[in-house]
């Protein structure tokens, strides 16, 4: 019995360590795909006029949940409108966009109309008194883009 179970501790230990290190260099080839891909994002930052806008039938044209690339907004989501002139940028549809003073990533989800520009509109739901106690605003934003192949050494 004494040599059984020493024969079966030197087994696992055999077999132990190899699967630990298997699983951390797995672990660890991860991490470098993950910081391989975040390093193929940048973010920039530019300078806007915020303002925010509900999903009701007196506010749009038409369907007050339907967005012009034809999402469906729900009040919750963190969505916002960019003028035309920010598409040139690369601020797209589903750009990820961070907003200062507010928490989280926001979606280039609706385009504004042509007359607007260097601006963004913040999707608040169906809250009236929470759109317009924003108001209007000069804040910067973030958004992320695709680094560009040839500036990549």
């Amino acid at each position: 019995m004494k040599c059984l179970k020493k024969y079966f501790l030197s087994f696992c230990k055999l077999f132990h360590v190899p699967g630990i290190l298997g699983i951390l260099l797995i672990i660890i080839s991860s991490c470098n795909k993950l910081d391989s891909e975040e390093d193929a994002l940048d973010w920039n930052t530019i300078c806007v006029t915020a303002t925010a806008y509900n999903s009701l039938e007196y506010q749009t044209e038409g369907h007050p949940s339907i967005t012009a690339w034809g999402d469906t907004l729900k009040p919750g989501m963190k969505a916002i409108a960019v003028s035309r002139d920010l598409l040139k940028l690369g601020l797209d549809h589903n750009s990820k966009i961070k907003i200062e003073g507010f928490d989280g990533v926001f979606l280039v989800k609706d385009k504004m109309h042509y007359r607007w520009r260097n601006r963004i509109d913040i999707y608040m739901g169906k809250d009236v008194n929470k759109a317009k106690k924003f108001g209007r605003k000069k804040i910067n934003i973030s958004y992320v883009f695709q680094k560009d192949e040839a500036v990549k050494e």
